[in-house]
């Protein structure tokens, strides 16, 4: 009996073949991925700095890394996996999306490549590589528990299509690699949260791709503003039905920025902004999903509702200072 089911690949022999199976695969992808990752240590010129984790995606010296690592500091240093010790120059951050890109003066460098983000399946398993608590190169394996999550960065806007994992991070983790078992980043590794255990964020490598392409580019992201402070009110059923409106949901206008498009084109506090050039925006997350840089000088018309009245506002967005 017990010949037959080790035959018909069954029992503990199975088993331990599928485990074997697991601890190659993750063992192969990390031997892969390893030497593409770095410890980041970050010198504050008014704090008393901090580490973090960070990979390089080219083989000349760029690397990627969380924002909020880096952000506000006046030196940076890497920590290679082979020992060397690198001086960094930021190229650009964008605490929006919690992304920065980082360049180191050297050459032929192991570089890990971006996955398709889209192609990620719920259950696969999801390796995270970095410097918990400044223990340089730790593994922890997991899965992938979660897809097309939402976090809000330190922006306080929100960054979309996170993915969730259970694979362990911590303090000091932040910025490393996300990787799939061929050694493909699906993610960077950005947030938990406490006091959950298991419950883990990384900023999609599709999302990814785009940010550090403009900030090699450009040293930063441009996305375009109107200059109002708003809330997410409901609408009256009366109104909803009255105006025909396909949402239940507005922006209540709180505040509007001295000069700023919001005030040029007249909407006033207390109007509540249902949509832009026709798209809803039934929150302000909505509202900021639509306000992408191309808009930056291009006349749009605002919808929005003055007590009882649908009003339509063309308005110009301007784009959105960059942050000191």
């Amino acid at each position: 009996m017990i010949a037959s089911l080790l035959a018909n690949g069954d029992g503990p022999a199975a088993d331990a073949g599928l485990i074997d199976a697991y601890s190659s695969a993750v063992s192969d992808a990390v031997s892969a991925a390893h030497p593409a990752v770095v410890h980041i240590e970050v010198k504050g010129n008014n704090a008393p700095g901090g580490t973090g984790s960070g990979f390089f995606i080219s083989p000349d010296g760029y690397l990627l890394t969380n924002s909020h690592v880096v952000r506000g500091a006046s030196e940076l240093r890497v920590f290679l996996a082979d020992g060397r010790k690198l001086g960094a120059d930021l190229v650009g951050d964008d605490p929006d999306s919690d992304l920065a890109v980082l360049r180191v003066s050297s050459d032929e460098l192991a570089h890990l490549t971006l996955a398709d983000s889209n192609a990620v399946r719920l259950g696969q398993i999801a390796i995270a590589i970095g410097s918990p608590m400044g223990f340089q190169q730790t593994v922890t394996a997991g899965i992938v528990s979660g897809l097309g999550r939402s976090l809000r960065g330190a922006s306080g806007r929100l960054i979309d299509n996170v993915i969730q994992t259970d694979a362990a991070l911590n303090p000091g983790n932040s910025g490393g690699p996300l990787i799939n078992t061929r050694s493909e980043v699906i993610g960077v590794n950005t947030a938990i949260i406490r006091p959950a255990q298991g419950i883990c964020f990384a900023i999609a490598s599709n999302t990814v791709r785009w940010v550090a392409a403009w900030l090699i580019k450009e040293g930063r992201i441009r996305r375009s503003y109107i200059g109002v402070a708003g809330q997410n009110v409901p609408l009256l059923r009366k109104l909803i039905h009255h105006h025909k409106l396909s949402q239940e949901s507005g922006v209540l206008v709180m505040g509007i920025e001295p000069d700023s498009p919001a005030a040029r084109s007249g909407i006033l506090e207390g109007d509540i902004v249902l949509g832009l050039d026709g798209v809803a925006t039934p929150a302000v997350d909505a509202l900021h999903k639509q306000l992408t840089g191309d808009r930056i000088g291009e006349r749009a018309i605002v919808t929005l509702l003055r007590g009882v009245e649908l009003r339509r506002h063309a308005i110009i967005p301007l784009e959105t200072p960059a942050r000191a």
